[in-house]
């Protein structure tokens, strides 16, 4: 699943970091989900923590905080702002499950909600991101 290999890579990008800066172990990793990813946060959360199970002690008492970065669009035609929950209803399976592995596919099956154009921007909202790493020295 897509969601175990996100955990896994979070997991592992954070056990990286936490060597460059020398931490002993790692208190709480806070990670951004961008809307335009769908990804469905229970099945993420629980692969986190099961992965965070087979690992050192390192990573024993680890907080995973998750925070949705909720998408906005911007048309380069009329300047309308949306949210992708605004047209994720309009979208079929198939549409919306190239959205989640591709974000970028957005481009191919979304227009402006207001004037229709299907050229627009994404201003926020994609990517699996770690915004923080804390931890002990």
């Amino acid at each position: 699943m897509h969601e175990w290999a996100l955990a896994e890579s979070i997991i592992l990008t954070a056990l990286n970091e936490s060597k460059k800066k020398k931490l002993k172990a790692i208190n709480e990793i806070n990670i951004k989900i961008g809307e335009l990813q769908q990804i469905e946060i229970d099945i993420f959360d629980f692969a986190i923590k099961e992965i965070l199970k087979n690992y050192n002690n390192k990573l024993k008492d680890t907080k995973i905080n998750i925070k949705i970065d909720e998408s906005r669009l911007r048309c380069k035609i009329c300047g309308n702002i949306w949210k992708f929950s605004d047209i994720s209803s309009e979208l079929n399976t198939d549409e919306s499950e190239a959205i989640h592995f591709i974000p970028e596919v957005a481009f191919v099956h979304s227009r402006c909600t207001k004037c229709k154009s299907p050229d627009f921007e994404i201003i926020s909202g994609r990517g699996v991101t770690i915004s923080s790493i804390k931890g002990i020295r």
